[in-house]
């Protein structure tokens, strides 16, 4: 199944949907900058014009692609959660960012790669809304590492996210889905330590 098949799937709900969805899509894959309101269009099938019923401006269009990211974190991090203890939470959680490596390595990461080019943009507000979706994840990782009984699950939540973040940056500069392999790797042992301290 293709991207724009995908988008159009998960959307069939409604056309405001589709457009988040696409809109999530396609800004991680091309950037703020590059990204039309009628790339967005095509992607969730539907005609430019009726972009501007659901969406006034490209920058509503931004919001909306946040709260998809948002939404796919608090999906992603519920299921999680149903996992039995911490350990294997952050664990699957490293498994999953492990099985995105072709994507990391072609956009980097979703949320991380936006904020970073938010950040450079001086109107807007962006930035922060953007950052509040990397807060999402830094809050649900602190939550296992406190369910550890670890000190400072803040600045273990930190590492652990950075190391994320650093690991799809890496790379996506290089172009090599295995840094995630390797990396990911690297997490999990770090986490082992942890463990057994």
């Amino acid at each position: 199944m293709t991207d724009s098949e995908k988008v159009r799937g998960a959307g069939r709900g409604g056309k405001r949907q589709r457009l988040m969805a696409a809109a999530a899509q396609v800004l991680h894959r091309q950037g703020v900058e590059r990204t039309t309101i009628a790339d967005i269009a095509a992607a969730a099938d539907v005609p430019v014009g009726n972009v501007y019923y659901y969406f006034k401006t490209k920058d509503e269009l931004v919001q909306a692609a946040l709260a998809e990211h948002s939404g796919h974190l608090t999906e992603l991090t519920a299921g999680l959660d149903a996992l039995p203890d911490p350990m294997r939470r952050l664990k699957a959680l490293v498994g999953m960012w492990v099985d995105q490596r072709d994507t990391a390595a072609r956009y980097g990461c979703p949320t991380g790669t936006l904020a970073a080019e938010l950040d450079k943009r001086s109107e807007g507000g962006l930035d922060q809304e953007a950052g509040r979706v990397v807060r999402q994840l830094l809050d649900w990782v602190e939550r296992q590492f406190r369910e550890l009984g670890l000190p400072d699950p803040g600045g273990l939540a930190l590492a652990f996210v950075g190391a994320y973040q650093g690991m799809s940056l890496l790379a996506n500069a290089l172009r090599d889905p295995d840094v995630m392999v390797s990396q990911g790797a690297r997490l999990n042992g770090w986490l082992d330590g942890l463990g057994s301290e």
